[in-house]
């Protein structure tokens, strides 16, 4: 959001969290932050229950919404992004593209950034057999 207005695009940002830890998907829609008692995600990256404030600024200010979506469509990305381009992403990391696949029926262009790749080694294998790793297992 920072440097889209930085560099003056109108670039429609979406930000992107699990249906499982959504504090700041919450206190996005309130205008305020939201805690949460849980952040039951295996995209340990996204587990989030209390939100930063500054980032809610951040949020608030410059993101058009926030999407929510299950483990289940986040390990469908991580199999996705590993079948198409052999590039192996963590949940967190795989959770853009998990939303563009969500909102696909828009018809708009759009982009997605694939961060992280240190996905637990056996949360990868289960999930590239097919299968959605259990927090905490």
């Amino acid at each position: 959001i920072l440097v889209r207005d930085l560099l003056g695009l109108k670039t429609e940002v979406v930000g992107v969290v699990s249906e499982s830890a959504d504090a700041v998907a919450q206190s996005f829609e309130a205008g305020h932050i939201i805690e949460t008692d849980t952040a039951n995600t295996f995209a340990d990256g996204m587990a989030c229950r209390v939100p930063s404030p500054d980032a809610m600024a951040i949020i608030n200010k410059g993101a058009a919404r926030v999407v929510r979506v299950s483990d289940e469509d986040i390990a469908d990305a991580i199999r996705l992004i590993y079948s198409t381009t052999h590039n192996v992403a963590e949940g967190a990391g795989a959770a853009a593209c998990a939303a563009a696949r969500k909102e696909q029926t828009r018809g708009n262009k759009a982009a997605v950034i694939l961060t992280g790749g240190n996905i637990d080694r056996d949360w990868f294998a289960a999930i590239i057999s097919g299968q959605t790793p259990s927090p905490g297992h």
